[in-house]
């Protein structure tokens, strides 16, 4: 059995006792892991005077791979955000979010199974911003002006939205491969090309052209909007979504609802190069400390890099444990017991739950 060498990065809030768990539970299903355990985020913040230290991007280099708790992202000002700042540094252009109905999840359907694609680099989140009232603002708005594109107010802020062929075509090309591997059926293009016809038509057009070279593989496309409705609708039209940057953000937490939240959707950062692995939900500051976060997110996310590494026989062992624990709803964390049963009597902690599901694995 080969020995992985992986980052470790146990985040911010909740990020360190649902890391934990997660730790042991990839220990117990027998791979061979030695974890670089680096910190980033909050903690790190009066020391180094950033969130993301220069010595965070070495060790994800060196190691290729890594595994990644939830991390802050300040609202409005300071510092982009963290998660922005690896997928730049690492060239992360695609960002995988499956979902997939789990027992104890309380949602509204069953069997829902798809998979939702984000482009990670372009778009309005490439954080190419112009802050309301500074010189450079203004002259941009003249810019824009003296182009005859558009009238903006003095005391506007700009973002810019840029989508690119390359771009476009590299993410695209990822979903269908992505389908082909997976074994999936068909894959949708969201847009907004009706009204961003130089951007989201683009990138629906080098869709439709990517699309030609995998005739093996469906193809549709859907503007973002009426796709919202339709996910809310009926889920199970879809399989594989691929979308801009923001429509990813957006789609992917909406999908997250359709199998009972954040707490159970996990995610992974993907590039040529390197692979980041990580829980879609936040910090949860409010709980904190406690040891009563679920951590079935971040165990999720390391079925996925365990799948990456070629261990695949210890991902399913660890992804039929933890459905197992949650069908039996009986050591489960109190967000999972009040949907099973509306109280939180009887919920366990996060490092219980952990156990529970080693044990599961020993069963």
């Amino acid at each position: 059995m080969a020995k992985h060498l992986v980052t470790l990065i146990p985040g911010d809030g909740i990020g360190p006792e649902i890391t934990r768990a997660t730790v042991s539970v990839v220990e117990a299903s027998g791979v061979d892991i030695e974890w670089e355990v680096i910190k980033a985020g909050q903690s790190v913040i009066e020391q180094y005077n950033t969130p993301l230290p220069d010595y965070v991007i070495d060790s994800i280099k060196k190691n290729k791979v890594a595994l990644k708790g939830p991390l802050t992202t300040p609202i409005g000002t300071g510092f982009r955000s963290v998660n922005v700042g690896l997928r730049k540094a690492l060239n992360l252009y695609a960002n995988i979010r499956p979902i997939k109905t789990l027992p104890g999840n309380g949602a509204r359907y069953e069997d829902v199974d798809l998979v939702v694609i984000r482009e990670n680099m372009e778009d309005l989140y490439a954080g190419i911003e112009f802050e309301k009232g500074t010189a450079k603002t203004r002259e941009l708005i003249e810019t824009i002006e003296k182009l005859g594109e558009a009238s903006i107010k003095d005391d506007a802020g700009i973002s810019i939205k840029p989508i690119s062929v390359s771009g476009s075509e590299r993410i695209v090309r990822f979903a269908f491969e992505y389908a082909q591997k997976h074994k999936r059926s068909k894959v949708s293009a969201i847009h907004k090309a009706n009204i961003m016809k130089h951007t989201d038509g683009l990138f629906l057009e080098v869709s439709r052209d990517v699309a030609k070279k995998y005739p093996d593989i469906a193809f549709d496309d859907k503007i973002v909007d009426a796709t919202c409705m339709s996910l809310v609708l009926n889920p199970h039209n879809f399989d594989v979504l691929v979308l801009p940057n923001l429509y990813g953000d957006i789609v992917s937490d909406l999908c997250a609802g359709l199998i009972g939240g954040l707490g159970l959707a996990p995610g992974a950062n993907i590039g040529d190069e390197y692979a980041l692995f990580e829980p879609v939900h936040g910090t949860a500051p409010s709980h904190a400390g406690k040891n009563e976060a679920n951590p079935s997110a971040q165990i999720l996310s390391a079925v996925m890099m365990l799948e990456h590494l070629g261990e695949f026989e210890a991902a399913a062992k660890i992804y039929d444990a933890l459905r197992l624990v949650l069908s039996k709803g009986e050591q489960v964390t109190y967000d999972i017991k009040r949907t099973l049963t509306g109280s939180t009597d009887g919920a366990v902690s996060t490092s219980d739950f952990g156990q529970a599901i080693i044990e599961a694995m020993g069963a």
